[in-house]
């Protein structure tokens, strides 16, 4: 059996690659989404776009799942807060994500146009609304949450809904849109072309000048903002407890973990290096290289936000001491130990028949393949 703490620190570098799979992957799809209604000016382009992504976007759902799943078993306490916290932020997302598979599948089954425009603004929401709200929860995330456990270990929440959306998570959350957004410009320069590829390039382009405002902003607001660190410690039994700890809280706190291991500064390097490359792809109108770019900036921006916080992963802006972190949050390591051997063996699984759907489907989607296969494609 491996090293317990070992195994902590396994399982938050898991998560973090499941979200980054998670941003990459259904990523593209939802920002497609949230393009189609405007860069699809007629039935037909519209209808392009959307079989750009329509034979993987459920696939690409397992990501989704996968992470919440490792959530739920890895860190069952960061589940539990979160999802009582977060939980009408996350209903909104659940109830967009609804739109998804009935209008992929029943927008083209019937001709009336205003049917179909329906369930195009359904994608578009899908696609829009979860985009904008994780990033508003990563958001809260690094400013902290207001919440704290009783004795027997039951998490309240004693925010509201609206007190989610202060102006940094709603920087966050614009910063996640124009992501997922600048990725799925990227995604259909690849699968379309002519005027579809013509638009989406001239998205990317201006999403990637926008994203990279944003992250500037917010990495100037972090240096100055409250953060966590840890103060002490009280060892008990076979772990840490959540509330066996000291933690302070004061101005310039995230800001200290960059100084304290400048080479966290190398994943901020490599979110502005993927937007960069993002943006040299598409001004050379080489679609392959802007798609990886932007897949870079997924996983740079993913990391970074990790890295700023850790090793803090909910942190409570009311009871400071009540902060979960890598090490007190976690299942017993005999549960971290069975789900890293699963995991071990299922990923590549996982990965290689992503690789195979998307090399046997691969190649342009044409407005001519559309009206030829009218009954057959979405």
């Amino acid at each position: 059996m491996l090293d317990y703490t070992l195994l902590k620190l396994i399982w938050w570098l898991l998560v973090c690659v499941l979200l980054t799979g998670f941003a990459i992957m259904d990523g593209h799809d939802m920002g497609v989404g949230a393009l189609l209604p405007f860069l699809g000016r007629n039935d037909d382009e519209r209808r392009v776009i959307i079989n750009t992504v329509g034979p993987h976007w459920d696939g690409n759902q397992v990501w989704f799942i996968t992470a919440g799943g490792a959530v739920f078993a890895a860190w069952p306490l960061v589940y539990a807060t979160a999802f009582s916290g977060f939980y009408f932020a996350l209903m909104a997302v659940l109830w967009a994500m609804f739109f998804r598979p009935v209008g992929f599948d029943y927008r083209s089954k019937v001709v009336d146009p205003r049917w179909r425009a329906a369930w195009d603004w359904g994608l578009f929401i899908g696609g829009a609304v979860p985009s904008l709200v994780f990033g508003v929860a990563i958001g809260n995330v690094i400013t902290g949450i207001p919440f704290h456990f009783e004795e027997n270990m039951l998490p309240v929440y004693t925010g509201s809904f609206w007190q989610l959306f202060t102006p940094f998570s709603l920087l966050c959350g614009v910063a996640s849109l124009t992501l997922l957004v600048f990725h799925g410009a990227n995604y259909l320069q690849l699968r379309t072309e002519r005027v579809i590829a013509d638009r989406a390039r001239q998205v990317s382009m201006a999403s990637a000048f926008l994203l990279a405002a944003c992250l500037t902003v917010g990495g100037m607001l972090v240096v100055d903002m409250p953060g966590f660190q840890i103060s002490s410690t009280i060892q008990t039994g076979a772990g840490l407890s959540p509330l066996a700890k000291s933690v302070s809280r004061f101005n310039g706190a995230w800001w200290a973990n960059y100084k304290k291991t400048p080479l966290i500064l190398l994943v901020v390097g490599l979110a502005y290096a993927g937007i960069a490359f993002g943006l040299l792809g598409s001004l050379t109108r080489r679609a392959g290289i802007a798609f990886v770019g932007s897949a870079v900036a997924c996983a740079g921006c993913i990391l970074m936000a990790g890295l700023t916080i850790f090793p803090f992963v909910l942190p409570s802006s009311t009871h400071p001491a009540h902060s979960l972190t890598v090490w007190d949050c976690v299942s017993s390591q005999r549960t971290l130990n069975i789900m890293f051997w699963v995991a071990l063996v299922m990923t590549p699984i996982v990965l290689a028949y992503t690789s195979w759907a998307y090399r046997v489907m691969r190649g342009k989607v044409t407005i001519a393949a559309v009206q030829s296969n009218s009954h057959s494609m979405y």
